[in-house]
């Protein structure tokens, strides 16, 4: 009797029922979009930072007290620690490997471009597409070309096993005659009291490197010629890491050692950028992960920004089909006085009649929801495509989810009517009061 009741009042007035399920329609469509997106954002917008550059540097504990000119340090060669380059396979074995997109270490040497015209200047060594040994057996290739993809070249980066290098576009242009892509250049050591400490090496420049930064007016080479020009062999002086992080929260900025076992095991095992760089310190013995704020604080704020917009626009839409669903439940109950009067007045309880009720419009939102589903999935590709550059893929875990939603806002949007028919009282209505 029960499901006759429901079926004779759910097939009643059609066109209210299908202004229901069209509030429905539109607000777990909205809703889908929103959370198919929200669970992409993250990782995307993470991913589209890393084109800002590396995010963490590393540098070892026991250190002097660095000299930096224009962002170059003019530490003497044989002053200040330094870390072995046979360490770095370690930093994909942390829990966090995965999220460690690459990393490029560097060594500054003070230089001399000799010849007719000499000119003072920084030999930097580095990786730009580097081939290193993790534990595991497996290789990981890395170098500048993952930490600073923003770097242009004006013809091609150097070979890293090669007597090749890059120069600034400041230096190559400030040079007497200028240098270009295809030219020998001559190096020579140059210690802190200008003499040349070492025989001059011969390096091809293969392009020109526009960075904004000190590296416009410095020579850039393998790694592994800065380290035989200093006398550091396997050594670096600083490592530039561009690691995948979550934006900050309350957990990541307290200190591990505050931490409740609980706490402890949570911030460990989130990808926090304070979590990522305590775990690399762990790899590498007696180092120094410091955060490049320009950076992460960007990353931070952008990201919660777009979470909370996100968020704003799905409750805005849940609110808007709740008052819709309202609207027309209110609409149904006063239209059906007379029917609700009758019901009451054979015994039907309140909860039999408020059972009918909600049946319907439970079904109007499994319906609503089902087809909101798709054609959120549908809008979730759309703003993928035209904001990433590829479409969000269908996740149909949300299923379930967007299923309650439209449950949960179909009840709400009704409680206020069904406690209005409630109270009705059959009497007055019976005789047409």
């Amino acid at each position: 009797m029960f499901l006759r009741l429901v079926k004779e009042s759910f097939v009643r007035n059609p066109r209210r029922k299908a202004l229901t399920a069209a509030a429905l329609v539109v607000g777990m469509a909205v809703a889908t979009a929103t959370l198919s997106v929200a669970l992409e954002v993250g990782d995307r917008m993470a991913r589209e930072f890393r084109s800002l550059g590396a995010n963490l540097l590393v540098t070892p504990k026991a250190d002097t007290l660095p000299l930096q000119i224009g962002g170059v340090d003019y530490r003497p060669v044989n002053e200040g620690a330094y870390l072995n380059v046979s360490d770095l396979g370690k930093l994909k074995m942390i829990f966090w490997r995965h999220n460690i997109l690459g990393f490029a270490p560097f060594l500054d040497v003070p230089a001399t471009i000799t010849g007719k015209n000499e000119i003072h200047t920084t030999l930097i060594g580095t990786w730009y597409e580097h081939e290193v040994p993790v534990p595991d057996g497996t290789t990981f290739k890395t170098g500048v070309r993952s930490t600073h993809p923003w770097w242009k070249i004006q013809g091609r980066w150097f070979d890293d096993n090669a007597k090749e290098c890059v120069v600034g576009a400041t230096l190559a242009a400030n040079y007497p005659g200028g240098i270009a892509p295809g030219q020998t250049i001559e190096i020579a050591n140059r210690a802190a009291d200008s003499t040349v400490a070492a025989q001059p090496i011969s390096l091809t420049v293969t392009g020109i490197v526009s960075t904004g930064g000190a590296e416009d007016n410095a020579v850039l080479a393998p790694l592994s010629i800065a380290q035989n020009f200093s006398g550091h062999s396997g050594q670096f002086r600083e490592l530039f890491v561009s690691a995948l992080t979550k934006p900050a929260d309350a957990l990541a900025e307290r200190d591990p050692k505050t931490l409740t076992p609980t706490e402890y095991d949570r911030w460990f095992c989130s990808p926090y950028i304070s979590s990522i760089s305590f775990q690399m310190e762990q790899a590498l013995p007696g180092t120094e992960v410091r955060t490049i704020r320009r950076v992460a604080d960007t990353e931070g704020r952008v990201l919660s920004r777009i979470s909370t917009l996100l968020w704003l626009v799905t409750i805005a839409a849940l609110i808007a089909a709740a008052l819709a669903v309202a609207a027309t439940s209110a609409a149904t109950v006063l239209e059906r006085r007379v029917e609700i009067g009758i019901m009451k007045a054979i015994g039907a309880s309140n909860s039999l009649v408020s059972g009918i009720f909600l049946t319907e419009q439970l079904m109007l939102a499994i319906v609503g929801g089902l087809i909101g589903f798709v054609c959120g999935a549908a809008l979730a590709r759309v703003l993928g495509e035209s904001v990433f550059g590829s479409p969000a893929p269908l996740k149909l875990v949300l299923l379930p989810i967007v299923l309650g939603i439209a449950a949960g806002v179909a009840i709400i949007g009704s409680l206020i009517p069904l406690r209005r028919a409630a109270r009705l009282d059959p009497a007055p209505i019976l005789k047409g009061e």
